[in-house]
């Protein structure tokens, strides 16, 4: 059996307040794509993964086939055994599971005396740098940080036409037009 390469990608810091798992999954998106990760595993790991939820988690690594890889994942730490939990699992069942990977060394606690895996290769991410962005679900990597849209929007209006281009000549920027509709 031929193993796949896994790219460890690790994250750092924790995302601002006013940044969303979408924002970081766009962010991430970009930088896989340009590193190249097709048929490859992506592992994402280091101390910024405590800090995002479940459902960030999942939000990631569900955006695997928009960045190429076979797969995205992150490693089970106690947000996961919690989620067991949340979902009905029995105490015992979850002991037995923490216990088991915990004996394997199979879970994550991000002591500062915790060692890194090895991966073919690494990526990194500070998610204190992620910012407020938009893009469409077909094309992530293209995404605009908010703070870039003004100036997006109108480059695009005067951009020849075609992918995000519309052609209008610069002297007709500020034109407007009436109109009206059902009445």
């Amino acid at each position: 059996m031929v193993l796949p390469k896994v790219v460890g990608f690790k994250l750092t810091g924790a995302l601002p307040d006013h940044a969303t798992a979408t924002d970081l999954v766009l962010v991430c998106t970009k930088m896989l794509r340009k590193h190249g990760v097709v048929g490859k595993f992506v592992e994402f790991y280091g101390d910024g993964c405590k800090t995002l939820s479940l459902t960030d988690r999942a939000t990631i690594a569900n955006m695997s086939p928009e960045y190429g890889a076979t797969m995205g994942y992150f490693p089970v730490d106690s947000e996961t055994l919690r989620y067991l939990q949340v979902v009905g699992k029995d105490k015992e069942t979850t002991d037995k599971i923490e216990h088991y990977l915990a004996a394997t060394k199979q879970i994550r606690t991000y002591a500062a005396d915790e060692v890194d895996p090895e991966y073919s290769e690494y990526m990194e991410l500070d998610l204190s740098s992620v910012k407020p962005c938009l893009a469409g679900p077909k094309r992530p990597h293209d995404h605009v940080d908010l703070e870039n849209m003004q100036k997006d929007f109108t480059d695009c209006l005067k951009a020849k036409v075609g992918f995000k281009g519309f052609g209008i000549a610069e002297d007709k920027l500020g034109s407007t037009t009436k109109f009206t509709q059902d009445g």
